[in-house]
């Protein structure tokens, strides 16, 4: 059985927040799970202190038995020091310009240039 450390969600429409939980991989999202370790409210702010709360010492044990946290969990962890920090790779090409944007611009540079 595969154990992961993932969020459920709660709350009202348009008013999330969530549990994290220790659950089997293929148990639904917002259903069965083995044990509750933390909270997290995105309607508080970045700052404040009950934005995200975590039951460190039950998490470290279940991250010992082998329970593997997802992309945002693992942010909270890392930020808690439980884990080290994910490295995610840099979009490469999705930011840049298309190719014909970048034609004009090479145009307008060279104008500019021969001005």
């Amino acid at each position: 059985m595969s154990v992961k450390i993932r969020l459920a969600r709660g709350g009202a429409k348009k008013r999330p927040f969530y549990h994290i939980v220790i659950a089997d991989a293929n148990a639904p999202r917002d259903g069965k799970f083995i044990e509750r370790v933390g909270t997290y409210n995105p309607m508080l702010p970045a700052d404040h202190a009950d934005r995200i709360k975590l039951v460190t010492e039950r998490l470290t044990y279940w991250l010992g038995n082998g329970a593997q946290p997802t992309d945002r969990v693992a942010r909270f962890l890392a930020k808690a020091e439980l884990i080290p920090a994910l490295v995610f790779p840099e979009q490469t090409k999705q930011p840049l310009p298309k190719k014909k944007a970048q034609e004009r611009e090479a145009a307008r540079a060279k104008a500019a240039a021969a001005a």
